[in-house]
């Protein structure tokens, strides 16, 4: 297997993040979890887990916890990153998914694909996806059928040459479009997730306002 690394943005998932990292590092593959200002124990159980930790001390967003992510990851030479949540809805043994595929076709990016068995999922979200992945899909001249999902595999030459500045979940968005402008192939394979009773980190107000912000911004752009 190439040397590919799984990259975890954490905030406060104490009660998770110890499981995810290690059904990740018994498939054999390093582990990066960012802890994004947690005030719980989140960086030191995935230390304990055997996960290396970047710490913020002050939340700086999922998008800002990604790319210092991306930036230690380039820094040690992996080939790939795979991108999981650290709150249990991602299940690891869908890396296997992932990796058969990039094995086959060296795509630049992998997006998991929940929508195919979207059982669980709540209707304003399953409806908010199903809008925003036709509305980016058009952008991106690819079909990509679940553009919100936060579990990906993306080819090193995608952080070399994928400028990224978002510092939220509209970042989600911000590598999509400017890796299809840059001409990368963007697959999908599907997905298990799972829900539970968590409160999501999204909120639906500001969230949705920054992703047409950013999305008519990126669609201007050259």
């Amino acid at each position: 297997m190439s040397r590919i690394c799984v990259l975890i943005p954490v905030l406060n998932e104490s009660r998770t993040i110890a499981e995810a990292v290690g059904a990740v590092r018994a498939r054999g593959l390093d582990v990066v979890v960012v802890d994004d200002g947690s005030t719980d124990n989140s960086g030191p159980i995935a230390r304990g887990a055997g996960a290396f930790v970047i710490r913020h001390d002050q939340r700086r967003g999922k998008g800002g916890s990604l790319r210092d992510g991306f930036r230690h990851i380039l820094q040690k030479g992996y080939e790939a990153v795979i991108t999981l949540d650290g709150d249990g809805q991602h299940d690891p043994v869908d890396i296997d998914q992932f990796t058969q595929l990039a094995g086959r076709i060296s795509p630049g990016m992998i997006v998991g694909n929940r929508m195919a068995t979207p059982r669980g999922m709540p209707p304003v979200r399953y409806l908010t996806n199903r809008f925003m992945s036709l509305l980016i899909s058009w952008a991106c001249r690819q079909n990509i059928p679940d553009t919100q999902c936060g579990y990906r595999y993306i080819h090193r030459d995608v952080l070399r040459e994928v400028p990224l500045s978002c510092d939220d979940f509209e970042i989600e968005t911000e590598m999509l479009m400017k890796a299809a402008k840059r001409g990368f192939q963007i697959h999908s394979v599907p997905i298990l997730t799972i829900y539970r009773n968590e409160e999501s980190k999204i909120n639906p107000v500001k969230d949705t306002v920054r992703f047409i912000a950013y999305f008519s911004k990126e669609l201007l752009s050259p």
